[in-house]
């Protein structure tokens, strides 16, 4: 089985990793566990004319990896096979394509992330995930 966990370095998307990795080892046959990071970028193109090629997404990359450290760890303790994604844009959007690309099973999603106040308005990454997921969407606290 494989199962996609969209992680923001918050608590709840490392409980989401660990929840992932139960179930990894609870279920029978080859499973695996994609770590996703997405970073929306949408606010900083504006400033990409003004730095040097490649240093937004330099930074959202490193940012990514700072924020995937946690959950590859408990995978990693946990003896469950993973890999990573890194991906930029929106990040629902994001998340349903990995879905698609991946051809995962099932997604792991934190209940709460590192919203914004306009998470308050429009809903949050969490409720527009599983309203147009074509997968089932487990979201753990």
């Amino acid at each position: 089985m494989k199962f996609l966990v969209a992680v923001d370095g918050s608590k709840s998307s490392l409980s989401a990793a660990r929840y992932a990795a139960k179930l990894a080892s609870a279920v029978r046959g080859h499973n695996h566990v994609t770590l996703l990071s997405v970073h929306d970028d949408s606010a900083l193109k504006l400033f990409k004319s003004y730095v040097p090629k490649g240093v937004i997404s330099d930074f959202l990359r490193e940012m990514s990896e700072k924020d995937l450290a946690p959950s590859r760890k408990a995978l990693d303790k946990a003896g469950v096979a993973h890999d990573m994604a890194i991906r930029f844009g929106d990040i629902t959007a994001q998340i349903l394509e990995e879905i698609q690309s991946s051809g995962c099973d099932m997604i792991v999603l934190g209940s709460k992330g590192r919203g914004t106040v306009k998470n308050l308005l429009v809903g949050s990454v969490a409720q527009k995930v599983s309203a147009s997921a074509s997968v089932p969407v487990l979201l753990v606290r």
